[in-house]
Parts: C-alpha cells; sequence; structure tokens
C-alpha cells in the first residue's frame, strides 16, 4: 500500500501521473482545458462526468492516443509525450473487452507477453497467476463465446494486467453488464487492485460506480475538473451546486443570505420562514446562496416538529425504492422537496399517502451552504 493512507494529503508524496496545465483541441473545439491534476500510486482513480465533459480525452492522453496540445503530462516524473502507446508502463482496458474470439481464456492472457518475446515458461507462469487472480482457472481453454459477460471481463483484466503495467486505463470497463452484476464486478476490481497493487484510472459517467471504487474522484464539466475528492466529500461535502446535483440525489434551494459568522439565515421563499443553516462561507447581506440538502436528511412527520427547519406541505408523489421511499412534498409556493425515509420494517405500511398534509424537517448542519 502507499506510505500513507490519504497521500494526496502529505504534500511530500510523489505523483505516479502528473497533468501540468493540459490544454487539448480539435480544430477550435476546446476539449481539455487548461487542467493540473495529480494522481498517486496504488490509488483508485475515477474520472466522473456527462458524455462530452473530457474524461475519455484524458485517458486517451494519459494511453498515448492523443497528445496535448499545450502542457504536459508527466508519468512517473517522465514527460511522456512522443511516447507511443506501446512503450509506456500502461494498458488499457476496453468497454468492449476486444477479446480474440478465436483463442482460449489462456492464450488471450498470454498474446501480449508472447509479443513481448517472453520466454515459454515465463508466460505459463504469468498466465496461470494471472487465472488465479480473477478465479478462471477451470475456464482457461474455453473460447470466449463459451463464457458469460462477467467472465469475459476478467480476462480482459488479467490480459491488461498480464504486463505488469504501472497505469492500468479502464474505459467504461463494466458498462456492457448488467446492474446486478455490474455491482459485483465493482468489488472483485477493487480486490485485484488492491491486491496487484496497480494504479487503476476509470472512466466512468455512473456515479454509483465511482463512488463505490475509487479512492478519489474528479468531476468534470466541459474540459475542466470541477472537484476532485474522496467519495464522501464528493457526496458530502460538495463545491458547487453542479456536483451536488452531479452526484446522487439532492434539494437545492435558492436563498438570499441575511446572517452571522458560523451560520447563515436564508429568506428562500415567500411566507415561508427563513433557512437557519450552518456554514463557514462568509456571505454578504443579500448575496445569493444555495442550500444542498441531500433527501435522507430531511425528516417526514405528521406533526409540526421541533427541529431548526421546519416547513409544511402536501405529498406530491411517492417512489417505493424497496430499501427506501421517497416522497415530493409540495410546498404553498409550488416549491417541491424530497424526502427518504428507510423501509426498515417489512410489514410497515407507508406512514403517508398521496395529497396529505405533513411537515419535512432538518438540522442547521444537514445541508451545506454553496455560493455557485
Amino acid at each position: 500500500m502507499a506510505d500513507t493512507i490519504a497521500p494526496w494529503e502529505d504534500e511530500s508524496a510523489e505523483p505516479l501521473i502528473e497533468f501540468q496545465s493540459v490544454t487539448k483541441r480539435f480544430g477550435a473545439f476546446t476539449a481539455i482545458d487548461s487542467i493540473d491534476l495529480k494522481i498517486y500510486p496504488q490509488e483508485f482513480f475515477a474520472l466522473l462526468g456527462p458524455s462530452g465533459c473530457g474524461k475519455t480525452t484524458l485517458m486517451r492522453m494519459l494511453a498515448g492516443f492523443e497528445d496535448p496540445s499545450e502542457g504536459v503530462i508527466l508519468l512517473d516524473r517522465q514527460d511522456i509525450a512522443g511516447v507511443p502507446p506501446n512503450r509506456r508502463a500502461t494498458n488499457m482496458m476496453f468497454q468492449s473487452y476486444a477479446l480474440f474470439p478465436h483463442l482460449s481464456v489462456w492464450d488471450n492472457i498470454a498474446f501480449g507477453l508472447r509479443r513481448e518475446g517472453k520466454s515459454k515458461d515465463e508466460v505459463t507462469a504469468r498466465v496461470d497467476d494471472m487465472l488465479r487472480l480473477v478465479q478462471l482457472d477451470k475456464f482457461a481453454r474455453r473460447k470466449p463465446h463459451q463464457i458469460s459477460g462477467g467472465q469475459k471481463q476478467r480476462v480482459a483484466l488479467a490480459r491488461a494486467l498480464a504486463k505488469a503495467p504501472k497505469l492500468l486505463l479502464l474505459d467504461e470497463p463494466l458498462g456492457a453488464l448488467d446492474k446486478k452484476l455490474r455491482q459485483e464486478t465493482q468489488f472483485e476490481l477493487m480486490d485485484i487492485q488492491e491486491t496487484t497493487g496497480t494504479t487503476f484510472v476509470i472512466v466512468t459517467h455512473d456515479q454509483e460506480e465511482a463512488m463505490t471504487v475509487a479512492s478519489r474522484v474528479a468531476v468534470m464539466d466541459h474540459g475542466q475538473i470541477v472537484q476532485v475528492a474522496t467519495p464522501a466529500e464528493i457526496y458530502e461535502v460538495p463545491n458547487s451546486t453542479y456536483v451536488a446535483d452531479f452526484i446522487g440525489d439532492v434539494n437545492i434551494i435558492e436563498g438570499r443570505a441575511a446572517g452571522s459568522e458560523g451560520s447563515v439565515q436564508l429568506d428562500w421563499a415567500e411566507g415561508q420562514p427563513p433557512i437557519s443553516a450552518a456554514t463557514a462561507l462568509a456571505l454578504s447581506k443579500g448575496a445569493t446562496a444555495f442550500l444542498a440538502i441531500r433527501p435522507e436528511k430531511i425528516s417526514i412527520s405528521a406533526k409540526k416538529p421541533k427541529a431548526p427547519n421546519a416547513v409544511q406541505g402536501k405529498v406530491l408523489d411517492i417512489a417505493y425504492l424497496g430499501n427506501i421511499s421517497t416522497y415530493h412534498v409540495e410546498l404553498p409556493g409550488g416549491q417541491v422537496l424530497k424526502a427518504q425515509t428507510a423501509n426498515t420494517d417489512r410489514t410497515r405500511r407507508q406512514d403517508f399517502t398521496w395529497e396529505e398534509d405533513v411537515w419535512l424537517s432538518w438540522s442547521d448542519n444537514a445541508g451545506v451552504v454553496l455560493d455557485r
């Protein structure tokens, strides 16, 4: 494992990858806009964002399929500009897996090693190690069409790791799997990454996937990195309404500040009491601010509770998701807030129904105050 649990917090830690003011243009279009980023050895790092945000371009530059228009990319302190993909200490696993259909699982994994001119004994030892790592020993002689989608994914992973790269790039690697298998495979990926100690960089648009597997997540938008942080920080302490809205489910309430240092009162709706929220932001009186609060942080009750923030509304819609229920509650001014309750009792019926009057409440530190 790395020298520290969080090497990005250690100023003396050496990054494995460093982007220095990297820009990538395609004609007049700027795909990557002056990015600075450090990724450390043995990290499982996620590039997360919507289609067209630049995450795949960033990965392709790491792999050597694209060169930066400006700036420098360092891998292990070496400038990799002009180094062809096959000469970089990296490997890439594609969403399509790109397995050779006419070769067995064993030979697919051995392919790159043979191309490097490894001896027969070296190839055999390494392929057998990889088969054990991905738990496919019994399927070594099968062809790709004779194994499942999840097993194909593991063959592709074993082939990519066989050459012991310093860096493994994964481009939407689980996108072809169904949801349940994808969730299972996420944990397998984490176990394999921890076992090998290889630095993984994954590109995904799936928030849940990034939050599950990654040590840190870079949220991207329009060629820029909006926030880099741990999954918990990204979820609980987003730095903007964009990040808050992109990750998970959230209520974003806009208001005008009228408060004191350490907390703020937000005037947000005519006829509603101001919202009380703890914050370290310095907001001038009358400044526009936003409260981002997750539905699970909001309590729902039939009677007015004793809480720093309480508003009354009517149940507009209910989404039953098995483990949780989400209530959409319309307030008198037309605003709709979402509140979630955990369905912890199998036999218990829903407490509230459509058109029912309810109270929503939350503490003053349940949400995060944002100024953009």
